[in-house]
């Protein structure tokens, strides 16, 4: 019968149709993600944007994204990763606004310069992901007082004065 891949509720066959159904491809992308080698990432990436199904492909980029971008947050190797993906990633408008926000979250996190007014126009994902995991006083002292939604508000209010008490204890 050939290929299949896991999919919700059990598996489907992988056939000779170069585009089957778009759950069967994310699934399909979703795994050479996560075994793709670092070097090859962006030819995959290429790929994947080229799917007919944009808003699928974009999605599956996207995960990929944010799982490698966590992993190289802090590390020395992220502006050249960000660089390489920077152009591949602009044919989709989802995936590109994906990608600036880690590079924002990125000199927030390590103390480099950024501007209220990026995070404030940021999408609500790195709104609420700063004001639930961010260490930055200054982004979520932003974020409390002028984040997109009551809940990231809150949420920043909330995690700012836990950061603040952290290093008082310090």
């Amino acid at each position: 019968m050939g290929e299949v891949v896991p999919v919700e509720g059990g598996t489907a066959p992988v056939g000779p149709d170069p585009h089957p159904d778009e759950h069967v491809r994310f699934a399909r992308y979703r795994r050479e993600f996560a075994e793709v080698a670092p070097e090859d990432a962006v030819a995959l990436v290429r790929r994947v944007l080229g799917d007919p199904d944009r808003a699928m492909a974009g999605s599956a980029v996207c995960e990929h994204l944010d799982r490698r971008a966590a992993e190289l947050l802090t590390d020395p190797g992220f502006p050249d990763w960000h660089r390489e993906l920077a152009g591949v990633v602009a044919v989709d408008g989802f995936a590109a606004r994906r990608l600036a926000d880690w590079a924002l979250a990125r000199a927030m996190e390590l103390d480099e310069p950024w501007e209220a007014e990026q995070l404030l126009s940021a999408s609500n994902w790195l709104q609420l992901r700063t004001a639930e995991r961010g260490s930055s006083a200054a982004a979520l002292t932003v974020l409390a007082g002028g984040g997109r939604t009551r809940r990231i508000r809150n949420v920043a209010a909330d995690r700012l004065r836990q950061v603040r008490q952290v290093r008082r204890l310090r």
